[in-house]
């Protein structure tokens, strides 16, 4: 944290989060007619859950357990998204580079996360006093 963060469009996490989200996106445009309400919705609904839990952690600072609550909520949509991202490869949707590409990215993501949320001290806001 080396200039003050205010929002949470400045997180890194939250930047790679919206990059790989929008990179999945992308990619399953090409996914075939039949997956429309299987995995392009989950991999989709996942993918893009990441940003929005980290955003909603963002707003719940003010309380430990909340914001740590929702940095767990977002590192699981990541994980889920991984394992969406390996039928994807496996179906011949996605290729096998594209995909652990992205699988690392998300990894790099949930590594953020983690840390975050192990140590969310610097993060939370604080009550003042008056």
């Amino acid at each position: 944290m080396s200039e003050r963060i205010q929002f949470h469009w400045q997180l890194e996490v939250y930047q790679l989060s919206v990059e790989a989200g929008m990179t999945v996106f992308e990619k399953s445009k090409s996914f075939p007619a039949e997956e429309k309400f299987s995995l392009t919705d989950q991999i989709r609904r996942s993918s893009r859950s990441v940003s929005g839990q980290i955003s909603e952690g963002w707003r719940k600072r003010k309380y430990e357990a909340s914001f740590v609550n929702k940095l767990n909520d977002a590192e699981g949509e990541a994980a889920e998204t991984q394992t969406w991202l390996e039928y994807a490869v496996k179906c011949g949707y996605v290729s096998r580079l594209d995909g652990q590409k992205l699988h690392k990215l998300y990894d790099h993501i949930i590594g953020k996360l983690v840390t975050m949320g192990n140590n969310p001290a610097p993060w939370l806001l604080h009550k003042t006093s008056s």
